[in-house]
């Protein structure tokens, strides 16, 4: 028989708290930091704050306008439309005709990773959280035993993360991951995951091995980011099992699963590796067969352009800056040194454009008449490869670090580069940065929609 007026939270004056201005100061700082070019989390801090300051009808007023701005902005659309591209990709089709639709998945009870470096080590992390008993090969007992101490940590690591742990995992159990350095061990697995490091030799070499060595059926992928499909199948004597899974950087963590079909995987194989991204919950987007495929292939030219930016006058600091003000989740310098310069560097010697197997006489800038940076490679030569040395674009605290500071040696190497070059300074603004970065990406991103690598933009995305 009480009246609830009095009871009702809505109606209660709002409590002043100590010190709050100061408060919601910090919290805007790491909400900026955390969410850096997102307007959502800011919006949703603004409605906070609005709570802080107004009686209830006010601050839900307020909240409502802030609602309406997002509903109505570009990232609300863009937001929608990378849910409804990740769900589209599933509906994968090759020119051949073969395509979601008719291809039936293989079951996969057992698999096997071979290489237990970087990669390696993250796509044997993935396959343990996803249940799938495995079998990890090393070519001697050094790296076994070195990849196996890493995958251990990993898994630990991850298995904390989980409820109930390592009971969920049970990666101690011989029975669901055996290290080894046999490749007979591999004869009764369905599918393989080949992940050395990147030369076209060894790749063949490992592939004429498993063709000789698993049963019929028994499919073999490769995690090459850029090597020919066609070229590492032709060493085998069933092309049609051959097929790219080409995993990013760290495997465990990154969701995309890049899918390349080569010209004779079967669509079985295609659907079985669909499956398997599925089952490991990455999102695996089906593409075509040219150098670099469609990730890499597209990340060339827009590192490209960075490059040359450091070339006319910018910084590595100042063009990270304005990518990761712009969204995206880390800027070109920082990326290639946590993936390691001398990743590309080896790529680009094997594709003749550095190293001792350039033509005497080559203009420093120029490859196959096209323009060409060689700074990477002169990083490179001086051992800084990135976080691994400590020392890449930028500084880090320590070997395997992950805090980069401008380093001012580089500095230096950069004007004594330019000088040597007759390049002449200027200042370049941030939009220049942003506009040649991105539509160097994109026009790339068109090229390979031309060519049809890719069945559609949505891929791409």
């Amino acid at each position: 028989g009480q009246p609830l007026g009095p009871r009702r939270l809505s109606l209660k004056p709002v409590p002043k708290v100590p010190n709050m201005e100061g408060f919601l100061d910090e919290a805007l700082v790491k909400v900026k930091k955390q969410a850096r070019g997102c307007l959502a989390p800011e919006l949703c801090f603004q409605a906070v704050r609005a709570a802080t300051k107004s009686p209830f009808a006010e601050g839900v007023r307020r909240e409502r306008e802030l609602f309406q701005v997002l509903l109505s902005s570009g990232q609300a659309q863009a937001l929608q439309y990378a849910f409804f591209a990740e769900r589209a990709v599933r509906r994968w089709a090759t020119p051949s005709g073969a395509s979601w639709s008719s291809a039936a998945p293989q079951p996969v009870r057992r698999a096997a990773v071979i290489g237990l470096g970087t990669m390696g080590r993250g796509i044997v992390t993935s396959l343990v959280k996803a249940n799938i008993p495995l079998v990890a090969l090393e070519q001697d007992l050094e790296n076994l035993n070195k990849g196996r101490k890493a995958i251990m940590l990993l898994l630990e690591r991850e298995a904390m993360k989980m409820e109930g742990g390592a009971q969920i995992l049970d990666f101690h159990n011989p029975a669901h991951l055996q290290f080894t350095v046999d490749f007979d061990l591999l004869h009764d697995v369905d599918l393989v995951i080949e992940a050395v490091f990147e030369n076209m030799a060894l790749k063949k070499e490992i592939f004429h091995k498993l063709s000789k060595i698993c049963k019929p059926g028994a499919l073999l992928c490769t995690n090459t980011s850029a090597l020919n499909i066609d070229e590492i199948a032709s060493a085998t004597n069933c092309p049609q099992q051959v097929i790219g899974t080409h995993f990013f950087s760290p495997a465990h963590v990154m969701r995309l699963l890049e899918i390349i079909y080569g010209s004779h995987t079967s669509p079985t194989a295609i659907a079985t590796a669909m499956q398997l991204a599925k089952t490991l919950k990455k999102v695996g987007v089906v593409v075509g067969n040219c150098f670099g495929f469609v990730g890499n292939r597209m990340m060339f030219p827009y590192i490209q352009q960075a490059v040359f930016l450091l070339e006319e006058g910018s910084r590595p600091e100042a063009v990270d800056q304005v990518l990761e003000d712009f969204g995206f989740k880390i800027g070109p310098f920082r990326m290639s040194d946590l993936a390691g310069l001398d990743v590309g560097w080896r790529s680009r010697k094997d594709q003749g454009l550095t190293g001792p197997s350039l033509p005497a006489g080559t203009p420093a800038q120029q490859r196959h008449g096209q323009r060409y940076s060689p700074l990477p490679d002169l990083l490179c030569e001086q051992g800084r490869f990135g976080q691994k040395t400590a020392r890449g674009w930028y500084l880090y605290e320590k070997v395997g670090g992950r805090t980069a500071t401008p380093d001012p040696w580089l500095l230096n190497f950069l004007s004594q580069y330019r000088d040597t070059h007759g390049i002449q300074t200027r200042f370049i603004d941030q939009e220049e940065i942003l506009e040649r970065c991105l539509f160097s990406l994109i026009n790339e991103g068109f090229a390979i929609l031309a060519e049809g690598i890719a069945s559609g933009p949505e891929h791409l995305d």
